[in-house]
């Protein structure tokens, strides 16, 4: 039997001619499909483990601090949960994949997996936005930013970037279910979208415009406008900021990182929206697709593990609060070890006083 072809795995989209997400009718070459299901499960697995535990670090160490967080450090937090939720569902997918492509986890779990990565999707990439129109307040518009940059519109901020992400899933809690595919004998978990439907096509376009066009243009003006004015602040001052550059190489890490891990899987759902409304060639592209999407998405996870690195761990405020957690900690073990010494002290005093036997003096009087 010829290898099944992916299930809505990687784009969250349906062929609008099948209730097969990719090439319509040739099915895949089985040699290439066997590498997808050798390489791309245990990579899933890894990804997952250390996005999570890196994630859950940085939400650890900021709930340590959680009364004085300041705006950028609220982003950060709500980045992290984005990406840990994020990461939660992979799993599902890599035993998915290892299943070729069955799914035996029922059809809540079904909707629930994959709106939950559709909802960390938005809210993980317009948190992005926020921290980069926080940077652009913080170094350009200092003077608006001292009523703009309030830790109560950040977590507002935060609540609405979640709804809006909720909203944005809605389609596929509606038509994402469990259905037997009858041409490769297999029960799989995808967007089942009639013929003729436009949710297909309305759902990539919004895949296109709201979760990479819109952001990545906040996000490179946002930048622009940093380095111009990090520039002019270095040209007026006579010694060189060590911390100006840091920002301009971290700005500019934020932008390549967006930039590598988004826009393959970006550019292959254009693509295949181009096919759909027939400009591009949909048999001629479809094998491209197929293999080129499922490589794509999770690339672009890949994300979701750098993000603590890349906006955490380069921070110096976010070392200076992990080195205070370190050493809180580190004086809560000495204050134990130094009372539990002070009771072992206490305890010998007492055991070695109960064994001391009276001494008696007799008076040489007392003997006549």
């Amino acid at each position: 039997m010829e290898s099944l072809p992916p299930v809505s795995t990687a784009s969250w989209s349906d062929n609008s001619s099948s209730f097969l997400p990719f090439g319509p009718s040739v099915a895949p070459h089985s040699t290439d499909w066997e590498t997808i299901y050798t390489v791309v499960p245990p990579y899933i697995f890894i990804l997952s483990l250390l996005g999570l535990l890196l994630n859950c670090f940085v939400l650890a160490v900021f709930a340590t601090h959680k009364d004085c967080l300041t705006v950028a450090e609220i982003y950060l937090c709500n980045l992290a949960l984005a990406d840990f939720l994020l990461l939660c569902g992979l799993p599902f997918w890599a035993m998915y994949i290892l299943n070729h492509f069955n799914w035996s986890y029922g059809d809540a779990l079904c909707k629930l997996v994959n709106s939950n990565v559709v909802i960390n999707f938005y809210t993980s990439i317009y948190t992005l936005v926020m921290i980069s129109i926080d940077r652009y307040l913080a170094l350009v518009k200092t003077m608006m930013a001292r009523w703009l940059r309030q830790t109560l519109y950040a977590k507002i901020a935060c609540f609405v970037l979640w709804m809006f992400g909720l909203l944005l899933s809605l389609p596929t809690i509606i038509h994402r279910k469990v259905k037997f595919i009858e041409e490769y004998n297999t029960t799989s978990c995808i967007l089942d979208y009639t013929y003729g439907s436009p949710w297909k096509l309305a759902h990539q376009i919004m895949l296109n415009v709201l979760g990479f066009a819109l952001p990545l243009l906040v996000i490179v003006f946002s930048s622009w406008n940093i380095i111009k004015a990090l520039a002019q602040r270095t040209e007026n001052l006579t010694f060189h900021d060590f911390n100006d550059t840091k920002a301009t190489v971290l700005i500019y890490a934020v932008m390549l990182l967006f930039l590598l891990c988004w826009g393959p899987f970006q550019v292959l759902t254009f693509i295949d929206t181009l096919c759909d409304v027939e400009v591009l060639d949909g048999e001629l592209w479809s094998q491209t697709l197929s293999l080129g999407d499922q490589v794509s998405v999770y690339l672009a996870f890949l994300n979701s593990l750098l993000n603590p690195l890349l906006y955490a761990f380069s921070g110096q405020y976010f070392r200076r609060k992990v080195i205070a957690v370190y050493r809180r900690a580190r004086q809560q073990r000495r204050g134990s070890d130094m009372a539990t010494h002070q009771r072992s002290l206490v305890s010998t005093f007492v055991n070695r006083t109960e064994q001391l036997q009276p001494v008696v003096i007799v008076n040489a009087k007392d003997q006549i």
